[in-house]
């Protein structure tokens, strides 16, 4: 028997983040240790008279579909590094929607990956990236990113497995302790549109606190609400900076991880839009080869405000730690086009600021934003 929280987040999934329509062709992309909430998926879209397409990895290794996993790039020619992956390509370009399922069970897999291959890789992955923001922009593409939890999770967040089953449902909104997630999720998207209006028409603001001094334009820029449609969990406003207008320093509170990599303590200085300055505790080779990776890896492709109250601790994987209540994140790469956002690159690596104590955001002069919260 499935865990009810499972078939509950099944729904969510297809009814109201991906909104599966009849003939929709919905690609599942998610590793074997997903499989309770993957057959859940797959029984959903059928009742919803979608097509399911599944697109399993294999135990332990979360995106072999892809091959960002560490025989992949280990054993590949160039000729492999930089060949697109048919299948995944085309439904990227061609369906109607893909919910995305991380269910990692081992989270440092790609930690000795030869980074310059990887960056390799994620450039031949780029049109497909491309494709996800520009055709979710024009409304021809429905995707969503979830997490099954695992042991490697959960000892990633050092919660026991039980623990950590209870934190994701809870931030999902699918442990029945909100009534209906659905109208949670919509409830939402109603609070933090009024968040989005009054930012409409500003231009100029100014990040301020212990650990950021950042002036950025917003000039007509969208800011959008984030209520469960591309994550889930989820909780934000962001947009896309103009791209040369970010001037100033920042100091990351938390690891900003990816592909496997954690590193610490990251500063960076921009200067017209671009990474002038990088530096970081742990890992710095790593933070300054992604940053290499593209022209437009070294300036931001979002903005954001974390606005998941139910979310309020650190557990080292950002779908979760950049909705925490009361933080900023920034994505160094790639942008969302329907913000208005320019930027292009093969990486998109959110970076997580706490704003709690001390924090500051004005817009044109105003104060908008204290001590975590937003006072419009």
């Amino acid at each position: 028997m499935r865990d009810p929280r499972v078939e509950m987040l099944a729904r969510v999934l297809v009814g109201h983040s991906v909104r599966v329509q009849p003939r929709d062709r919905i690609l599942i992309e998610g590793e074997t240790s997903a499989s309770p909430l993957i057959q859940a998926l797959f029984e959903e879209i059928l009742r919803a008279g979608g097509h399911p397409h599944m697109l399993l990895s294999l135990q332990g290794v979360e995106t072999t579909q892809t091959g960002l996993d560490s025989s992949f790039i280990r054993l590949a020619g160039d000729e492999q590094l930089d060949f697109s992956p048919t299948f995944v390509k085309l439904a990227y370009e061609t369906f109607e929607g893909r919910i995305r399922i991380h269910s990692s069970s081992n989270t440092m897999a790609l930690t000795n990956a030869d980074s310059e291959r990887l960056a390799r890789r994620r450039r031949a992955l780029q049109p497909i990236l491309n494709a996800q923001f520009e055709r979710g922009a024009a409304g021809d593409f429905k995707w969503v990113t979830t997490l099954y939890p695992t042991q490697a999770y959960a000892m990633d967040a050092e919660m026991s497995l039980e623990d950590y089953e209870d934190f994701v449902y809870r931030a999902c909104h699918v442990d029945g302790a909100t009534g209906e997630p659905m109208a949670y999720w919509r409830g939402v998207e109603a609070e933090q549109r009024r968040v989005v209006e009054a930012l409409v028409g500003h231009d100029k603001l100014e990040v301020r606190s212990p650990s950021c001094e950042l002036d950025l334009s917003i000039k007509d820029r969208v800011f959008l609400t984030s209520f469960g449609v591309h994550n889930m969990p989820d909780g934000e406003v962001f947009t896309g900076p103009v791209e040369e207008s970010v001037t100033g320093w920042i100091r990351f509170s938390y690891p900003a991880i990816y592909q496997g990599h954690q590193v610490r303590g990251v500063e960076l200085v921009f200067k017209d839009g671009q990474v002038v300055e990088a530096k970081a505790g742990k890992n710095e080779a790593f933070l300054q080869e992604m940053l290499a990776t593209d022209p437009g890896a070294k300036y931001l492709g979002e903005f954001a405000v974390g606005m998941n109250s139910g979310i309020t601790r650190h557990t080292g994987n950002v779908l979760f730690d950049e909705k925490i209540g009361g933080t900023i994140h920034m994505a160094l790469g790639a942008g969302y086009p329907d913000t208005g956002s320019k930027n292009r690159s093969a990486i998109h690596w959110d970076m997580v600021c706490d704003m709690r104590q001390g924090g500051q955001i004005r817009a044109d002069g105003d104060l908008i934003y204290a001590d975590g919260a937003f006072h419009l």
